[in-house]
């Protein structure tokens, strides 16, 4: 069975920075497309950036274009999401998720089968 293990979440201040990673297993293959998504209390879950299987491809919400930058390491399965300049109203669970089938950075919550548990990332005014 697949699984993501998601870490580095926590408090910062306004303008500050976090490194999240995603850790997946459960398979000898276990190098997947990943997505990162988050979710607001209240609201939807939202898609934040992916990145394809080969780390060729990534792809952004407008809203964190040039703060948030992805990366990953297949010889660790583990993905990263570097989240600079972050906000209060980027104050959510974030969280990681990769796909049964695909090799692309998708967009869509309906795109990824394998989820995380998600890691909470607090910023302060």
């Amino acid at each position: 069975q697949v699984q993501l293990v998601e870490s580095g979440g926590g408090l910062v201040q306004a303008g500050g920075s976090l490194r999240l990673s995603c850790v997946v297993s459960g398979r000898t293959d276990s190098n997947y497309a990943m997505g990162w998504f988050r979710r607001a209390p209240g609201e939807a879950r939202e898609f934040v950036a992916s990145i394809s299987r080969s780390g060729r491809t990534t792809y952004y919400a407008d809203s964190v274009k040039g703060r948030f930058t992805l990366s990953r390491d297949n010889a660790k399965n583990t993905g990263y999401l570097q989240l600079n300049s972050l906000k209060p109203e980027e104050t959510a669970v974030y969280y990681c998720a990769a796909p049964k089938y695909g090799d692309g950075a998708y967009s869509r919550v309906a795109d990824y089968t394998y989820w995380g548990r998600g890691t909470q990332v607090t910023v302060s005014a």
